[in-house]
């Protein structure tokens, strides 16, 4: 999915700026009957708890988590050899030569041969699911297929299934009945849409060609389709638009699978990757309609997620990917991000980010109207590696001490102040530099505003410019300022250049740092 094919997926985040709707249709008991049509698709509304959630985890884990090489489009680029249309400069790509280096040629050891490798046989979906709730996380769940093809369920579709192979168990299964037990919310990750010329089914030299194990390595596709500048639809289709269409049969099939998904694991929310406009529209139309009326059955209130413009504004919620917006939205979004730096799926050498960027991250994210979905990268066999553990736990500490300011909040009237820019755009979010204690986020319950500084302040004061005298918020004044880390009233006055508040001498804490001001009734 992620670290884009080198540049390819280039467009900028031009939805970001989309009136996307937040009351799709009134609140009544009255049951809605969607049909395969944006107007009507329109009618959906963003539920409650996905608006209170604010933060979830799901993982890549699959086939790719065995060579633990560079990152998770590994089953791509081990195919690039110096005559494939991507090679650069005519070169097989660093994929290929540690592939056949390691393994051996691609005729010999493909990877539908990684599968055997993938037993999992240290997963357990409880400790998972333990971990997730102790993280804080409200919403999660797995990859439930990447762009390799191999499924996470159990599939009555296709024998490619962890199921059947690698595994032998139901993933999506297990962690569905852990997840919901503890209270959360249980989401499928959905990447198929990426399998279409995925992988080079036209190269002869490889096992990718051999009808056996078509089920796996997608339909047979042109030399070169993968790359396709001269696609026609090129201006209309925006992300993918470097990308072939797909042919009827593999959208039937992308449809078959979402169908089977929701039928079987009743998802609360069904997140998609991009490149979903190779997929036909009517299709994707037909998924919402099915997945909504579905959810209507069940007296269920769901989410589904796009990317660019794979769905119609206004009919799912907009996500962004290692990206965030710049500003405040008036309509809820969610970011997808990793835990590393690097990867999405676990490797070797990773370079994971500190709880204090995540958190950072995740306070910015919410007090601009969006969620977050971070990613995990547990290992092959499924241990989840402890510095990952690590900074899980601690985000859920802190998120036990300061989530009041955090979960079931909404957007304060700005979002904050201080000198951070962030940079928008698709994969931008190493362009982003840290915060520092002249950063300040706000969020609201009510008329309760809560301030949350992303450093700890020099001299042990707080100066928040906004609230100064005269300005055209808290016009009512401020009756109480209480400190969540040690839930103590801090001493504060209001003053020409802002409020100061009266920080206890010592730190209290390590990462961002929350207040709750309760305005004079």
């Amino acid at each position: 999915m992620k670290n884009t094919v080198l540049g390819l997926v280039t467009i900028a985040l031009v939805s970001c700026n989309a009136q996307q709707k937040t009351t799709q249709n009134k609140v009544t008991n009255k049951k809605i009957e969607y049909k395969a049509d944006w107007k009507s698709l329109e009618q959906h509304k963003t539920p409650e708890w996905f608006l209170d959630a604010k933060f979830g985890i799901y993982c890549h884990w699959g086939p790719y988590s065995v060579p633990e090489y560079k990152n998770e489009w590994y089953s791509h680029w081990m195919y690039i050899n110096k005559d494939n249309p991507e090679a650069k400069n005519g070169k097989e790509s660093e994929y290929y030569t540690h592939h056949v280096n390691t393994y051996g040629p691609l005729d010999k050891f493909g990877y539908k041969d990684f599968i055997s490798m993938f037993k999992a046989e240290k997963f357990d979906a409880a400790a998972w699911a333990d971990l997730f709730e102790k993280s804080g996380a409200k919403f999660s769940g797995p990859v439930s297929e990447h762009a390799d093809g191999f499924a996470m369920w159990d599939s009555d579709l296709t024998k490619w299934d962890a199921k059947e192979m690698g595994p032998k168990r139901d993933i999506m299964g297990e962690l569905s009945k852990e997840i919901r037990k503890r209270g959360m919310k249980f989401i499928a990750t959905f990447h198929r849409q990426w399998l279409y010329a995925w992988y080079p089914t036209w190269d002869e030299t490889t096992d990718a060609s051999d009808p056996r194990y078509a089920g796996l390595y997608g339909p047979k596709v042109k030399k070169g389709d993968f790359l396709f500048p001269d696609n026609p639809n090129r201006k209309k289709l925006g992300a993918a638009s470097y990308y072939p269409l797909a042919d009827e049969q593999f959208n039937k099939e992308w449809l078959a699978r979402l169908k089977e998904i929701t039928n079987k694991y009743n998802p609360d929310m069904v997140w998609f990757d991009n490149k979903m406009d190779i997929i036909g529209e009517d299709y994707r139309k037909e998924f919402l309609e099915y997945y909504y009326n579905h959810a209507e059955k069940k007296n269920q209130e769901v989410v589904s997620t796009y990317k660019f413009h794979d769905f119609a504004e206004g009919t799912a919620v907009l996500d962004l990917e290692r990206a965030r917006m710049s500003e405040k939205k008036d309509f809820p979004w969610l970011t997808d991000d990793s835990i590393d730096w690097k990867s999405w799926s676990h490797i070797s050498d990773p370079n994971y980010k500190s709880t204090n960027r995540l958190l950072d991250f995740l306070i910015d994210v919410v007090s601009k109207n969006g969620a977050v979905l971070l990613n995990i990268t547990p290992k092959a066999n499924g241990e989840i590696p402890e510095p990952v553990k690590e900074r899980l736990l601690q985000m859920g500490d802190w998120l036990k001490t300061n989530g009041e300011a955090i979960y079931g909040t909404r957007t304060f009237d700005i979002y904050g102040e201080g000198d951070a820019e962030v940079k928008e755009g698709h994969l931008s979010e190493d362009k982003n530099a840290d915060n520092t204690a002249k950063d300040i986020r706000f969020t609201r319950k009510g008329e309760v505003v809560y301030a949350t500084v992303l450093d700890w302040p020099a001299e042990n004061q707080l100066v928040i410019h906004s609230f100064k005298k005269g300005s055209p918020y808290l016009t009512k004044g401020i009756e109480s300022i209480e400190f969540l880390a040690n839930k103590k009233k801090m001493k504060f006055t209001v003053e020409n250049d802002g409020l100061h508040i009266q920080l206890p001498k010592e730190k209290v804490g390590d990462y961002a740092f929350a207040f709750k001001i309760t305005p004079k009734k």
